[in-house]
């Protein structure tokens, strides 16, 4: 796994959590809107809880690629 991280640049990792992860911009990015419904307990529909997955995962990847950047690498 962290081959795979260490292969997608971070620029990359970056643009894709700020474009896909928040869009659409207005009237609220729609991961905010899909948090919101899932703190209130209303993210039932399979569509809500596919867009969370898909607007979350820039963000899981830019956060884990930073994680990997902080952490010394393990020797097998």
């Amino acid at each position: 796994m962290r081959e795979f991280l260490d292969s997608i640049p971070l620029p990359f990792a970056f643009l894709a959590a700020l474009t896909l992860g928040l869009a659409p911009f207005t009237p609220e990015p729609h991961i905010w809107e899909k948090l919101k419904m899932l703190a209130a307990g209303t993210l039932a529909r399979p569509i809500d809880i596919f867009d969370l997955c898909l607007h979350a995962a820039p963000w899981i990847l830019l956060i884990a690629k930073l994680i990997t950047l902080l952490l010394p690498a393990r020797d097998a």
